[in-house]
């Protein structure tokens, strides 16, 4: 039997964490062709199949669970031990990868993404920001940014930013002649700018005051699924508009905008980073956390 190479190997565990050749090849910066290239050659120097193959699917053959149960623990291994030379250089080095909703990109590019930049030149921060909550491990991510009950459980979270609060809006011109609602129930009354959540469900509005929590199927003739448009809808008469305050303060505060409800939205616990507790912490990613908690600490006041 030809002995595999390290390429070899590390293609293989791509694929069969991703469960997908084309997000493994995206991940390792290589073409789909060239990686299952590499695959089929892995099988036939090692003389079994490794993964069951359809248009849809791929999944793991037995032979291919067994090498895999042995190896990531090896590959993990390797990664630590360059990752120990980086630190050893005194400097991070090699790629960062996190996943991040909109708001949570937003903060970070504010503060800590250049100043992590400026102090880290040779690391590569691949920012992606998306909506919809993944499993950051299977799609090739270091952390992820999202709200802090969002997050998994089996994750070390790092929350930052502060708490967010979610707000009832709506222009003085939607309000006029209207009776105001004071409790969630009353929403019934009133035409509402629904939003759909990444996933497809359309967001019920959570409303809590003094224990009391109630979530509320609005009625409404619009349904969006960008808090920007949101608030930019209720600007412009469409109706009640539930979002984060911070995207509703500009026009709060220059009259535009008016809030309802506001003995039922407490604040609640913002955003956080997060990453699995199981593996080891990439120095970049070390770097960053460290990046992040020290602005947090001295410039949340801008968040």
């Amino acid at each position: 039997m030809t002995r595999p190479s390290l390429n070899d190997l590390a293609a293989f565990a791509a694929v069969a964490s991703h469960r997908s050749f084309r997000r493994a090849a995206d991940v390792m910066g290589v073409s789909r062709s060239a990686l299952s290239h590499a695959i089929i050659g892995l099988e036939g120097k090692l003389g079994v199949r490794l993964f069951n193959r359809t248009t849809r699917s791929v999944s793991l053959t037995q032979a291919g669970a067994r090498l895999l149960a042995r190896l990531d623990p090896v590959l993990q291994d390797l990664d630590q031990a360059l990752d120990t030379l980086s630190e050893e250089r005194g400097t991070p080095s090699g790629i960062l990868r996190i996943n991040a909703n909109k708001s949570g990109a937003r903060i970070l590019l504010t503060d800590v993404v250049p100043r992590f930049l400026d102090l880290y030149p040779d690391v590569e921060l691949d920012l992606v920001s998306e909506g919809r909550l993944i499993d950051i491990v299977e799609q090739g991510f270091d952390a992820g940014v999202r709200l802090l009950e969002a997050v998994p459980r089996d994750m070390v979270a790092v929350k930052f930013g502060g708490d967010v609060r979610f707000i009832a809006v709506a222009a003085p011109s939607y309000m006029d002649g209207k009776a105001t609602p004071n409790t969630p129930d009353d929403l019934h009354a009133h035409c509402c700018i629904r939003q759909r959540l990444p996933g497809g469900k359309r967001y019920r509005w959570e409303f809590s005051r003094r224990g009391a929590e109630i979530a509320v199927d609005v009625p409404g003739n619009l349904t969006l699924d960008d808090n920007d448009l949101l608030v930019q809808a209720a600007v412009d008469g469409r109706g009640i508009a539930y979002v984060p305050e911070h995207f509703a303060q500009p026009f709060l505060r220059s009259g535009q905008l008016v809030t309802v409800l506001h003995d039922w939205c407490p604040a609640t616990p913002g955003l956080a980073l997060y990453y699995p507790r199981s593996r080891h912490v990439p120095s970049p990613l070390r770097a960053f956390i460290d990046i992040l908690r020290q602005v947090d600490r001295t410039d949340t006041s801008r968040w």
